[in-house]
């Protein structure tokens, strides 16, 4: 059998892990850590002189693209979230420094470099890719995301690959720790969307799924809710302005959607947005704030901002408050944010991880369920975890292998695959 190679390819966080001849897997190592950012940075690099003289596309992935963009962010272009835009028919492709370029060849980019930093080429491997049981986003296209997760794979040199569902990567990483026929519940909560998978392990024997479902909601939208209930109204959100002394009108509430999701941030930066902004914020009772949010956006530092909305979030995993400061200019935020505020805001977010159980024990015919396996960093918020406990006991509830069961898991899925009693995702 052709070594295998599962890969993770995450909204967030990207990782590979090798099953080795033993049957154990082993995950790459980037410096200290399992995971490499899903990122690129782009920049464009003169050269020559006169007649001769041009510009080359430069770039960077993981951390290497974050230091380059911190080191010129106003003369680099940072590409995060791709993952998200999948399953969305309407992202076709898009500009960078004046080049056109398609969502999967941004994909294979990074695949590329990712592979490159990992110390591995695809040649000779069996590559076992994970995919999400409902891709991110609004009005998506399920198959035509795996469409294209498989192009940009192509595209990165590895064609032929196979596919396993994400939930399903991490309960064969789970069942390891299992010598008894059992039925699983795995919930893995990634950067973009949020799956469960109900599995029946039988050692010795493989898996049979028995049911998948999935919601476009996890870490990214809990970092939203935070920009949008302590960031944005100190941007203007929810304010009005007066076009040539009319009536007043909403400050358009998209800009702050679109702030609020990172992966869009960069979007706006583009000279008709802001030239709108400028226009509205003549007419705006309190101006400072849009100018508050055009200068973020402008100055690029969209990424500092989301950093610092993240370890907020994390912190109330371990806290009952946490303080979010951040500056810039003349914006300047210290708010103290409580646990009961975090958990109030992501109620209705939290209740969509329910519906989706509810639909996944639906489809698997409502079985008992002897151990719950949660994974991904979403699991660490509190709020999240009482879901759980509180319908299948606590005791029968465990997590682990935040960043690397998947990656694992998958590598496992196609060992088994190749053996013939696994099934498919």
């Amino acid at each position: 059998m052709n070594p295998v190679l599962g890969i993770d390819f995450g909204t967030t966080n990207t990782v590979l892990a090798l099953l080795k001849p033993d049957g154990s897997t082993s995950t790459a190592r980037f410096g200290t850590q399992d995971v490499f950012r899903s990122v690129l940075c782009f920049w464009a690099e003169s050269y020559g002189r006169g007649t001769a003289q041009g510009s080359r596309l430069r770039h960077e992935a993981g951390p290497a693209a974050i230091e380059a963009y911190l080191d010129d962010p106003l003369d680099s272009r940072l590409i995060m979230s791709m993952k998200t835009y999948l399953a969305q028919r309407s992202f076709v492709e898009t500009s960078i420094f004046g080049r056109r370029t398609t969502l999967e060849m941004l994909i294979a980019t990074f695949l590329r470099s990712f592979l490159a930093a990992a110390g591995v080429t695809p040649d000779g491997l069996r590559v076992i890719a994970g995919r999400p049981v409902r891709f991110a986003g609004e009005r998506t296209d399920d198959a035509f995301g795996e469409a294209r997760l498989r192009a940009a794979f192509a595209e990165a040199g590895m064609a032929g690959i196979d596919v396993a569902y994400e939930p399903e990567g991490a309960g064969y990483r789970f069942a390891r720790t299992l010598n008894a026929p059992a039925t699983v519940l795995i919930g893995d909560f990634g950067g973009g969307t949020s799956d469960f998978s109900v599995l029946r392990f039988v050692p010795g024997k493989g898996v049979e799924p028995l049911g998948h479902s999935g919601v476009g909601i996890a870490g990214d939208v809990f970092d939203y809710r935070i920009i949008d209930a302590v960031i944005s109204p100190r941007l203007g959100k929810g304010t009005t302005y007066r076009v040539m002394g009319g009536a007043e009108l909403p400050v358009p509430p998209d800009w702050y959607s679109a702030f609020a999701r990172w992966h869009r941030l960069s979007l706006m930066r583009n000279p008709k947005t802001l030239r709108e902004m400028r226009e509205v914020m003549r007419g705006v009772q309190d101006p400072h704030r849009l100018g508050n949010l055009i200068a973020l956006i402008e100055d690029e530092m969209g990424y500092r901002l989301y950093q610092t909305v993240s370890a907020a979030k994390a912190a109330l995993s371990s806290a009952e408050a946490t303080k979010l400061s951040f500056q810039h200019k003349d914006l300047d935020i210290n708010v103290t944010i409580t646990r009961e505020q975090f958990e109030g805001w992501i109620a209705g977010d939290v209740a969509q991880f329910g519906a989706a159980v509810d639909r996944v024990m639906a489809q698997a015919g409502g079985p008992a369920i002897d151990h719950v396996f949660l994974t991904g960093g979403t699991s660490f918020v509190p709020a999240v975890r009482r879901l759980f406990d509180a319908r299948f006991g606590a005791e029968r509830v465990s997590t682990g292998g935040e960043f690397v069961s998947v990656a694992e898991g998958l590598a496992l899925i196609g060992r088994d695959r190749a053996a013939g009693f696994a099934s498919g995702g």
